[in-house]
């Protein structure tokens, strides 16, 4: 497989314009009372690529993509979608949150079709769509069963399911894979790879893995602790044409990820 190929940048503010650019971010700043949780933050995000947010922990990642979903409002700055301005949420855009957010009363089949319906989207065709989503993320047979007969794992593939069904240009996902285990966590990453090259969707996702980030990014935002700036822009290169192990074993796989927690390391400090 080819080397996966690391472009650090070194100056101030690293350049994060990309062509054909679904999401434009400009200058957004972000305050709570006396905190300063972002400062002038410009990212553009590329039509049908998935783009990372990593850094460490409080330097505002899910408070970014809360701001693109327009569900928190930006202090100052201005974001676009489509070359729309965000002014709150929006059917062009989903959120795959990281606590599930499922409607306890309803069944697979209801909280994946929930947004259809409130889109007014008839009861046959949601119906329709929402199964084909179900059968996607392997919860088939599952479409009667309520959030309380579900582990964790297979509440957030019904939350994932419920953010494709909606058919958004724009997906964010908030750690979505962070409360399930080791091995499960693999399979939802190869998972998501899948539906990724599937749909054509363009992925703005949230991570504090590292690994996570370097295997399933196209583009990798690094964040500097509060309050967050752009610090970096990683390009990891990968064939997606390996296995998941081979990937995981490769050279350039291990010295991106390697090169990420160097440059991470003193925060941790």
């Amino acid at each position: 497989m080819s080397q996966i190929r690391l472009r650090e940048d070194v100056s101030a503010a690293p350049d994060t314009c990309v062509e054909d650019a679904v999401v434009k971010v400009r200058g957004i700043c972000k305050t709570y009372g006396d905190v300063e949780a972002l400062r002038n933050v410009d990212l553009d995000v590329a039509r049908g690529k998935l783009t990372t947010l990593l850094g460490p922990s409080g330097c505002g990642k899910t408070t970014l993509l809360k701001i693109v979903a327009g569900l928190v409002p930006a202090t100052r700055g201005e974001i676009r979608v489509n070359g729309k301005v965000v002014t709150g949420p929006g059917p062009e855009r989903a959120f795959v949150f990281q606590d599930f957010a499922l409607m306890p009363w309803a069944t697979v089949m209801r909280n994946v079709a929930f947004g259809l319906e409130l889109k007014g989207v008839g009861e046959a065709e949601r119906r329709r769509t929402a199964q084909r989503y179900i059968d996607e993320v392997g919860l088939s047979g599952f479409e009667t069963k309520y959030p309380h007969e579900l582990s964790g794992g297979m509440k957030q593939r019904v939350g994932i399911a419920r953010a494709f069904a909606v058919n958004a240009d724009v997906l964010l996902m908030d750690e979505p894979f962070s409360a399930v285990d080791e091995q499960n966590r693999r399979k939802f990453q190869e998972d998501l790879l899948r539906l990724v090259a599937l749909e054509r969707k363009t992925f703005i996702f949230v991570t504090h893995s590292i690994e996570e980030a370097v295997y399933v990014s196209d583009r990798i935002v690094l964040l500097s602790p509060r309050p967050g700036r752009i610090s970096q822009v990683i390009d990891p290169a990968i064939d997606r044409s390996a296995s998941p192990d081979e990937i995981r074993r490769d050279p350039g796989y291990l010295d991106t990820v390697e090169e990420i927690w160097n440059g991470l390391r003193h925060y941790a400090e």
